[in-house]
């Protein structure tokens, strides 16, 4: 694993508005990378990322299906006890999953450390389904990177193969709904709407705040049709706390994610995965903060990793690394973000897995889980140790 420094392309901003990617630069900042790629071998992708990373969601289900019986559990996470059934639902009936992204940490040599699940409504999926591929065929096309390179990129294919699993028989359109305003979740739901279609599934776009509900409970997009099934950007922790959440068990709406990856993206799922898997040498020693001083064995010796290693505080609910404190061994902080609201919640405490240091940038792997495998990845630096909305897209390949 390394990172290589390229010509870009001269008009990959144009390329790039041309196909619904506008924002390539944020806040007067370049978010998508097109002169500097990360090269892997193939070895290192297959062995240490992809096969890892299904494992990783296999072993994630069967956290959830420990926690989703427990309702102790799942009042530490935050969860609305109100909704306790909804999920339980939604588990038992094993309503269909779509998609995920693990971040992991890895340095070319050493496996693979699990640092978090996007279980619910994942970022980047755009960039690294479809723009960072058309990137590779560029780069070998102009001859800065030879015919033999490659990607861990089968994501776009994997989606479309995907669809039919979660329709009902008959089923012939899916509601898609987001933030009109927000040109990531434009992007997203392009790339979603497409492999929809692919699969022979009609889109219906619908914003998210056009959504009503009839004197029945039936959720209703703009144009008053009924919502039979909704592929929503919007994460599971937020909707459950809206004024309308208890519309959600009548309305008949199914909904794509299920309520149960309000679950699976909390991120005291790591606290319960370390339990139930301590010592696999693709997780991290994780507590949920509320345990530190509980007097048992398992509790002292993930303290005393903890307190060998430094440690990751985290909110179980948050995005973009908001509310995230590093801490050395010894107490001191190293870094630290901003709250955004999510300070309030439960935390974990999750041993610190520093990221490779590639000339100042510090790489995250987002491995892409689709149905239940792992099916491509996709890359972000930053210059801080913590990875925030503002960090870079950085393409990739594999070395021939």
């Amino acid at each position: 694993m390394k990172l290589v420094t390229l010509t870009p392309r001269e008009n990959y901003r144009e390329l790039a508005e041309a196909v619904g990617f506008g924002f390539h630069t944020m806040h007067g900042q370049e978010y998508w990378v097109d002169g500097e790629a990360y090269a892997f071998s193939l070895a290192q992708v297959e062995d240490h990322i992809e096969d890892p990373s299904t494992e990783l969601h296999k072993m994630a289900m069967d956290a959830v299906g420990e926690i989703i019986r427990d309702d102790e559990m799942m009042l530490r996470m935050a969860i609305p006890e109100e909704h306790f059934d909804l999920i339980r639902r939604s588990w038992t009936t094993a309503e269909p999953h779509l998609y995920g992204r693990f971040d992991l940490s890895y340095d070319g040599v050493r496996p693979a450390k699990m640092l978090e699940y996007n279980a619910d409504t994942p970022t980047s999926l755009f960039e690294a389904g479809v723009f960072q591929w058309s990137w590779l065929e560029n780069m070998i096309e102009l001859g800065q990177l030879s015919e033999g390179c490659d990607q861990f990129n089968g994501i776009y294919e994997a989606l479309a193969a995907r669809w039919p699993a979660c329709m009902k028989p008959g089923e012939t359109h899916i509601h898609f709904a987001g933030d009109p305003e927000n040109e990531e979740d434009q992007a997203t739901l392009k790339v979603l709407a497409e492999t929809a279609a692919d699969a022979g599934v009609e889109a219906v776009p619908t914003a998210l705040s056009g959504i009503g509900a009839d004197a029945d409970g039936r959720f209703l997009d703009e144009e008053d049709r009924v919502i039979g099934t909704l592929f929503k950007l919007y994460p599971w922790e937020d909707m459950l706390r809206d004024d309308f959440a208890g519309l959600i068990r009548g309305s008949r709406t199914r909904f794509i994610e299920p309520a149960w990856k309000a679950v699976l993206s909390n991120k005291a799922l790591m606290a319960v995965m370390w339990r139930m898997f301590e010592g696999h040498p693709n997780l991290l020693p994780c507590l949920m903060e509320d345990e530190i001083e509980r007097e048992t064995a398992f509790v002292r010796r993930t303290k005393l990793l903890l307190e060998q290693t430094g440690t990751a505080r985290k909110p179980v609910l948050s995005r973009e690394g908001a509310g995230v404190r590093l801490t050395a061994p010894g107490g001191k902080i190293l870094e630290a973000s901003g709250a955004d609201g999510y300070g309030h919640h439960p935390h974990v405490i999750q041993s610190l897995a520093p990221l490779p240091d590639f000339d100042g940038r510090r790489p995250v792997i987002g491995s892409w889980i689709v149905g239940d495998a792992c099916v491509g990845m996709g890359i972000r630096d930053d210059l801080s140790a913590i990875t925030g909305d503002l960090s870079r897209f950085v393409p990739h390949f594999i070395e021939n």
